[in-house]
Parts: C-alpha cells; sequence; structure tokens
C-alpha cells in the first residue's frame, strides 16, 4: 500500500535558509544533484548534510525551528504523512 501526504503549506525552494513553515516532517524533490544542510535554530551549527541525485525526493523529519537550505533547484513543502 502506497503511504499518502497531507499538504500542509505551499512549496517552496531553498534559496535560502527556511524553517518550511516550522514543519516537523517536509517532502523534498531535487530537480539537480545538490546538497542540502539543516542547521539548528538556536546556534545556527549545522545539525546534518545530505547529499541528492537529480530528480529524486525524500521524506525528511526535523525540528520544527530548524533551518534547511541548499538552492533553487530543492522544491520543498510541508507535510504530513501516513503508510
Amino acid at each position: 500500500m502506497a503511504s499518502t501526504i497531507k499538504l500542509l503549506g505551499s512549496q517552496t525552494d531553498l534559496t535560502s535558509a527556511t524553517t518550511v513553515g516550522e514543519a516537523t516532517v517536509v517532502r523534498v524533490l531535487a530537480t539537480a544533484a545538490g546538497t542540502i544542510t539543516q542547521k539548528a535554530a538556536a546556534a545556527g551549527a549545522t545539525i546534518g548534510t545530505i547529499q541528492m541525485l537529480a530528480n529524486t525526493e525524500i521524506v525528511l523529519a526535523k525540528a520544527p525551528a530548524n533551518t534547511l537550505e541548499g538552492g533553487a533547484t530543492f522544491k520543498v513543502v510541508k507535510i504530513a504523512y501516513s503508510n
């Protein structure tokens, strides 16, 4: 059975650091290969990075105040999901 997602916002990109509407779950689509960085809200310290290939997607969990950044080739939207 396929998982179901519920849209909780409008799609944007990662041109600048964003909380993606203070999301805890984010759908990420990479239209080109690149790296996404997640940073802590308080100190701006890097929590982690992930390399994505072109034309791939992931569902990423994060703390609401943490930010994501990576460039215009990453399309993101706040979601809820179930299996």
